[in-house]
């Protein structure tokens, strides 16, 4: 399929609506949808918050009354498949239907169970033209942290360590009672706005017991997230992430030590990885984990510190 441009560019309007619910709307999907005429839109929406109305709801709701009769001829764009079931809230499929909208041009299909597809199959029922799969990638990865619960039933993994230019992440075994400081005041408060966008927050019993690690947001505005304490690294952890998924944690930070975040590696089982690196050396100390399997998707500096983002490959 070769979309239009203008299928792409109200397509990119979805995205960039959907991104504002980036804090609020977890554990639900990041949507925007956009209601055009003519080239033209005349509503826009994206959902809010868990409960609360979806994108198309919303978007079809700010459609001025004086405009509700070129609904029979618009187009609305929605960066994920409009739901087919009874939830919280009634399906959006049936919104759509209802009110008498010719195309639905769709972002990409959305893996929950109660959908995959069924939402997209009941507007082609009703005569509605649906497109599929426009600017795809882009919506998946969106959403990349809902799409990792649902299609591998295990929370989204990331990783988060800060190490010294010559890749050591703590104080020598024999020195427990000193700290090595990396981070400055501006790298730890994004560490802590991470923590806020994560719904769990994970680190071994060695490191818990040494260094007694608060793991709140007392830095950035938002929820602290649940802590968890990995009593021994190794083979279980898949029956571990298993059970955090069938709790309902959607996203997982893991923050140390070496060999907590080590086994993760090893086992593959995690999605990005936040690496810091300060502009001076240590000389002696623990050394950082090595990742494996990685693609660099980001570098960035801050006040003289590295910034590194690696997805895995």
């Amino acid at each position: 399929m070769n979309p239009s441009a203008a299928d792409e560019r109200f397509m990119r309007r979805c995205i960039q609506l959907a991104q504002n619910g980036h804090r609020t709307a977890p554990p639900n999907p990041m949507v925007g949808a956009v209601v055009v005429c003519q080239g033209q839109i005349i509503g826009e929406g994206y959902h809010i918050r868990c409960g609360e109305g979806h994108a198309e709801v919303n978007a079809l709701a700010s459609v001025a009354p004086e405009n509700e009769r070129l609904l029979p001829q618009s187009t609305i764009y929605v960066s994920l498949e409009p739901c087919s079931h009874y939830g919280k809230t009634p399906p959006c499929a049936d919104l759509i239907v209802r009110k008498g909208l010719r195309r639905c041009v769709v972002g990409c299909v959305d893996p929950f169970a109660k959908v995959q597809g069924r939402g997209i199959q009941k507007l082609r029922e009703a005569g509605i033209d649906v497109t599929v799969g426009v600017l795809e990638d882009e919506c998946r990865r969106l959403n990349r942290r809902f799409f990792t619960f649902h299609q591998q039933q295990r929370p989204y993994v990331t990783l988060k360590w800060a190490q010294t230019a010559d890749g050591i992440i703590g104080a020598p075994a024999a020195s427990p009672a000193e700290r090595l400081l990396i981070s400055n005041p501006l790298t730890q408060a994004l560490c802590h706005k991470r923590r806020a966008e994560s719904q769990a927050i994970l680190v071994g019993r060695r490191t818990m017991e040494a260094d007694q690690p608060r793991l709140d947001t007392r830095l950035w505005p938002g929820p602290s997230p649940r802590k968890i304490v990995l009593s021994h690294a190794g083979g279980d952890l898949p029956q571990q992430l298993r059970r955090l998924w069938e709790e309902g944690v959607q996203t997982l930070l893991v923050e140390g030590g070496r060999q907590t975040l080590q086994s993760f590696i090893d086992a593959q089982l995690w999605d990005e990885a936040f690496v810091e690196t300060a502009p001076f050396c240590a000389g002696e100390g623990v050394a950082a984990p090595r990742l494996a399997h990685a693609r660099l998707a980001e570098t960035d500096c801050l006040d003289g510190h590295r910034m590194e983002r690696w997805e895995h490959a």
